[in-house]
This record gives C-alpha cells, structure tokens and sequence, in this order.
C-alpha cells in the first residue's frame, strides 16, 4: 500500500488552500505515484486558477519543476502571484494577447521539458512541426474535446504518446457534464444577475458539456431548446424534456445563447439575421470561437460597453446592428465559467487534474501505450471512478 501522502502547508492564499482542502483523489493519486515526477520538468498549458495552482503545488513537492502559461481571458493574477511564490515558472497573464500567448508557448518548449500537459493542443502542435524537444521528452497530456479532434485531424501524428484526458468516460461524466453544467450556469447569473426560472434559453451542442449546461438550466426552470447535429445527442436532449430545433429557430426564440459545440465560427454572417433582439450570447467552448468575431464586426453599427466597475471591459458588450437589433456578448464567448466564476466545481476538478496526474505518471513510466494519441488508459479510470465512490459513499 503507499504511504500516505503529507498535507500540503497553507500557502497563505485562501482560495488555493480551499481548493486543496477539497481534492483527496489528487492527495491520493501523489501518495501512489508522485514519485516518479521527481526530477522531470514540465511544460503546461492550461487555466490558471486556484485548483491548477493545487496541481502544481503537489508536482513541486514531488520534486518537479513547472513552467506554465494559461489560456487567453482566465488567468487569475493571484493564482499568478502564488504560483510565482511557490517557485513555479509562470508566463503570461489575463489580458494576453493571441500573438503573446503565441510566444509564451514558444518560450515553454524552448525551455524542452520532459513532459507536457497541453490545453487545447498548441504545445503537441507545435512539438509535431519540429519544436524543439528534450532528449530525454516522453510525451504529453492533452486536456480538451476540441484538442483532442485537432491532434486526431493532424498530416503528421505525434511520434510519442499522447493521452487525452478527455476521452475518459469518467471525465466526461463528472468534469463536463455536472461540472461544467453548474459552473456555466453559475456564470451566467454572475455575469448578468439575470434569473434563470422563466427564461428562454438556447444551447448549441448536446456534448456532455452542452448537456450538463442543458439539464442544469431546465433544473433551475429555464425553457430550454437544444440545437444538436448528431440525432442521437438530439434524441437524447428530446427524452430529457427539452426542446429541440434547428439553429435558427433556436435562434429566433432564445433570450439567451450559450455556445456548447467546441467548434469554430457556428455563429457566423448566416447565423446572425436569426438571432432575436436583446438576445444574450455565453461561451461554453473550449476556445472562445463559436461566434465569429468578423462576421459580427461586419455587422455592428457600434457598441456600448456594459460592464460592471471591476468587471473586465468585455464582461458585458453590447452590439447595435446595423438593422437596429441589439444583442449582448458575456466577456468574448470565452469560457464563462472561468471569466466571471470559479471555474468548475472544486470536486469535478479533483478528478480532472487526479486523472492528468495519473496519466502523465503512466507516460514518464512507460506504461501509457505507443506513440500516437490516445485515451486514458482504462485502468486509470477504474481506479478514480471507485475511488470516487468511495469519497461520495463517505460523504452521504
């Protein structure tokens, strides 16, 4: 059996020691493998906030080193500042530009590390077009739905294993469907005080993400309509009790809009004639890209900033059209549960970053498969998953 792993000591941040009182499954996943990151350096690209600065904390104490940027419009700058002070690299900040993110990716991987954990596939990208690698680099993570398609749709595959951690089935149940379903809701009523019991909301993506944004709203008594390609998410939103329409009609009737497909420009020049007046768009996505920004340029006459004192400037954008509707745009369609909450679930993200941990343990040891990409490996997920159990069997 392994040791018990040590209680991190309070680092003086309240949110950060909060996060960390409510991660067991990442305690225990350290206590069993933490050692083998003793000595390696990583490379990460992903959110930066209180539960990743437990992340980091826990492969610092086991002998790691960690250079990590985060994602354009969800840094936290005193998740920063304590990451800085616990001696992890951090490069960036909230209001990175995408050329200066561009550049803190390049400046990671010029530093070579030996594993990465990857957000949207940028760094593996990069790595697969002859970025420069160490000798002794042994593969990398990717968090996402939408970098996992990018690294799956690449001409040259990666010559060295790449686990995405959202082919987990257990992620994907706990992380994106009840995590991000509540967190997204709670940004939303963050984001515009706004009630939910009454309103005519629309979601695009039946996902697991789309889904939990769907049942969360419907359970808080919005009028929900889905807009899903794929007829069996669409039969499933069907037996869930919500509407379900093509995207214009959606469109037409949805005082709200939130953006769940993880694809780009879904919301474009053909899209934006159906939206109705007052309506309200909410990214879901992973990249903030589902609306397309320069076919909404095109058609705005001007905009009013809506925001709130100590909001960022975009948290609330309001764009007249040129034929006199006005629609409102939360913080960009970046992922609103991280610009205007806390992110997901304390609890969701336990599981997330217990299940990178896991797997990036399994890459450095040798254990995660070939080259190429591919899925959590199952034995990492049946271990999480009756640890979970147990946690929420303990908790009743």
């Amino acid at each position: 059996m392994p040791s018990p792993v040590l209680p991190l000591p309070p680092t003086g941040h309240p949110a950060i020691d909060w996060a960390a009182r409510h991660m067991p499954l990442l305690d225990s996943s350290f206590a069993e493998v933490g050692a083998v990151f003793d000595g390696l350096h990583l490379g990460v690209s992903i959110h930066v906030e209180p539960k990743t600065a437990v992340l980091c904390r826990r492969l610092l104490a086991a002998g790691a080193r960690v250079t990590i940027t985060g994602n354009i419009g969800t840094t936290q700058p005193d998740t920063v500042d304590a990451l800085r002070s616990l001696g992890a690299t951090v490069l960036g900040g909230r209001d990175d530009t995408p050329a200066q993110r561009a550049e803190h990716l390049e400046q990671i991987l010029a530093t070579e590390p030996d594993l990465i954990l990857d957000n949207g596939g940028d760094l593996i990208t990069r790595l697969t077009q002859g970025a420069p690698r160490s000798s002794r680099f042994l593969g990398a993570t990717e968090e996402t739905t939408t970098g996992g398609l990018r690294l799956r749709q690449l001409a040259s595959p990666p010559d060295f294993p790449v686990v995405v951690i959202n082919d987990s089935r257990l992620k994907l149940l706990v992380e994106n469907e009840f995590g991000v379903g509540q967190s997204i809701v709670q940004g939303f009523m963050n984001a515009t005080n706004l009630m939910v019991p009454g309103a005519r909301a629309g979601v695009v993506g039946y996902g697991p993400c789309g889904k939990g944004v769907a049942d969360t709203l419907r359970s808080l008594g919005a009028r929900v309509t889905v807009a899903e390609l794929d007829p069996f998410r669409a039969l499933d939103a069907l037996l869930r009790g919500h509407e379900v329409a093509d995207l214009p009609d959606l469109l037409a009737g949805s005082d709200v809009v939130f953006l769940a497909t993880g694809a780009r420009g879904v919301i474009g020049a053909g899209q934006l004639p159906f939206l109705r007046d007052g309506a309200v768009l909410a990214g879901v996505g992973h990249e903030g890209l589902e609306m397309d920004r320069a076919a909404l340029a095109a058609a705005t006459s001007g905009t009013t900033l809506l925001s709130a004192t100590g909001q960022d400037r975009d948290a609330r954008v309001l764009y007249r059209l040129w034929d006199g509707r006005e629609i409102v745009v939360l913080h960009d369609t970046h992922m609103l549960n991280l610009t205007a909450a806390s992110g997901n679930p304390i609890q969701a993200m336990d599981l997330g970053f217990s299940l990178q941990a896991r797997s990036l343990a399994a890459i450095a040891a040798g254990e995660a498969g070939p080259a190429g990409v591919s899925a959590v490996p199952e034995a990492v997920d049946r271990v999480l998953a009756t640890s979970l159990v147990r946690v929420l069997a303990e908790r009743a």
